[in-house]
Order: C-alpha cells, then structure tokens, then sequence
C-alpha cells in the first residue's frame, strides 16, 4: 500500500509487506494453476499509457477477460491531452487539465487505473522524482498501479520473484547476477531498481555489474545497503560481469542508461560506444553456478544476449513472461475484490 493513503496503489512493490507480497505470489500460482473464472465479472481497469508497450498491455488485458473483467485502454498520444501535475500551477501553459481532475474523474468510470507515466528525458533529478505516478495515485479514489515510471516497475519485480520461487524454491541465501548489458537503445533502471530491492528483501544476495558511469540511483543503492543490515556482502555493485556471476543462480540480463548523461543522447552514445563486450554469452554463463537467464524483454539478440542463450535450457525469458499474466491476475484479485 502507498505510504500515507488508504487506498492499496502499487507504485513500489517495496511499499507492501513482505507478507501481502509472498500472499500475491502464493495466489499467482494458484492462478496459474487454474484460472478464477468470471472473480472480476463487472470490474473494469483503465489503461493509461504515456509510452509505447508490449507485454504490459496485452498481460493486463488477457489477465482481466480471463478473470471475467474488462479494461479501457487509452494511448497518450491518440486519446487525450497533456495533463499539469503541479498542485497550484496557474495553467496558462500546453496541459489543459490537472492531473487532479482527470483522476477523479476516472475514477467514477472503472474500478482501478494502471498507468504508465511520460518520463520528461531531460533532467533525471525531476524524472526520479516519479512526481506523475505520484499525483495519480495522490488524487485517484481507487487503486493505481504502476506500470513502469522512472523508478519503478513493481509488476515485472513481482513477475520476477514468481519465476526465481518457481525456478529455485526458497529465495533465501541464493545469488542474483545482474548484468548490465550493452544496447543502442538502452531502457531505464527502473526494472533493476525494483528487482534489486525485491530479491534483497526475498533474503537473496545481489552482485550487480556494470561498467564505470552506470552507477544506479544513489537512492536506490542506499535503500539496498541499508537492507543488508551488517551482511555487506549481500549487495554488490559496479563490478566486472565476470566476477558478478561467480557462484550465481540467476543471471539477469538488463541494460540501462546513465544517470550523468541523462538528457543528452549525444554524450550517451558517446559513452555506449567506448564500451566494447557486455553481451551475456555461454562463456559468461559458464563462469555460474549452472545459473538460469532471466531477461525482462524486448531483448536485442545478439547484442544483449545471444541466440545461444537465449534459446538454450537455461533460458528462462518464456516463463518470465508468461508470469506478468499470471502475477498480475494475483493482484487485479487482490485489489478488487480484498
């Protein structure tokens, strides 16, 4: 739950307990098992996209019609305006409606709203501030669901514990390699910042890897050292791939943008490109512990990941993908019906 509101958002999945989180993942496999059919009939769910989507879209649509709900899907770009989220601002600018208002008012149509934020691009000081998401779910009078803001992308870290429990069992004491992985296009932390913070509170340790000016968001590092308590040697970061994947259960492979050349996409490929390796191959998945690889797509093969992996037995993108359905049919569940 949100801190300081009383209805159940889901903005950072670190925001819920640890047991509300085990009691969605222990639902998600019943799920899974066998769907709750027609538990949503007459509950709807507004889709709200500021960014492209793949996964997340068609996941939350098929979870609600399976479970006897329906969603309303609304795309930025073609469905409506500019929205101001500043509380007080004098709109004499390009939004023509307050978050405020918009809010409110959806709420009276469906029973949920799930939204995926615009990010700004040019300052990451205000786009870590997620101030978007926040004001929905500050103004909204039902749930709000993050969809992936700046920071945070709850559903894929939900998805990921569900397939990490599946794949290993207990969490407690394994080791989670993330991999920083070069790409052209490379997408925000947000996936790793919230799988990090999941896992660690899972009892999992964590070596992060990445080259020199990749640094995550010094708040999230702190939040994950903070976890550890006195076992420092849980959370590593900045790292050789090599060396972060000694030992590990779990390699996941991720790219993400730096924070020190955020908004500038010159200087950004400038860096991208004095880079040379950085691609989970079978060499690097060798160096494990017979680890598993977990990727949260679209992956560039080849680049990212090669084919070698990515089609191998230790591939587990498929599933990983298919448990956003059912993980997100464990929290519609939870969220509409109690």
């Amino acid at each position: 739950m949100a801190q300081g509101s009383a209805i159940p958002h889901l903005i950072d999945l670190n925001d819920w307990s640890e047991q509300a989180v085990d009691d969605l993942l222990d639902l998600s496999v019943r799920l899974k098992k066998r769907a709750a059919v027609d538990t949503l009939q007459g509950r709807s769910v507004g889709l709200l996209f500021f960014r492209a989507s793949l996964r997340t879209r068609i996941s939350f649509e098929s979870a609600m019609q399976q479970l006897g709900g329906e969603t309303i899907h609304l795309t930025a770009a073609s469905d409506f305006w500019d929205l101001e989220v500043q509380e007080g601002a004098v709109m004499d600018g390009r939004a023509p409606e307050h978050v405020r208002d918009a809010a409110r008012v959806l709420s009276r149509y469906v029973h949920a709203l799930a939204i995926r934020p615009g990010l700004g691009g040019q300052s990451w000081e205000v786009d870590r501030q997620d101030s978007t998401i926040r004001a929905w779910a500050r103004h909204a009078q039902v749930p709000v669901i993050n969809m992936e803001s700046a920071l945070y992308h709850p559903l894929q870290a939900l998805a990921d514990l569900m397939t990490m429990r599946e794949t290993l069992g207990s969490l407690t004491g394994k080791k989670l390699c993330i991999s920083w992985t070069r790409s052209p296009q490379p997408s925000s932390a947000a996936v790793t910042n919230s799988l990090l913070l999941a896992a660690l509170r899972a009892g999992m340790q964590v070596h992060i890897a990445h080259p020199e000016g990749y640094d995550l968001d010094e708040e999230i590092s702190a939040r994950a050292r903070a976890m550890c308590g006195d076992d420092a040697q849980r959370f590593a970061t900045g790292l050789d791939a090599e060396e972060a994947v000694q030992g590990a259960h779990i390699v996941y492979a991720r790219s993400w943008a730096s924070t020190r050349d955020y908004g500038n996409p010159t200087l950004a490929a400038s860096r991208r490109a004095r880079l040379s390796g950085w691609m989970v191959d079978a060499a690097l998945m060798r160096r494990s512990a017979g680890a598993k690889l977990m990727h949260a797509m679209p992956v560039r093969r080849n680049i990212e990941v090669s084919d070698e992996v990515l089609d191998g037995p230790q591939s587990l993108v498929y599933e990983q993908a298919e448990n956003r359905l059912h993980s997100q049919k464990a929290l519609l569940v939870r969220l509409l019906r109690g």
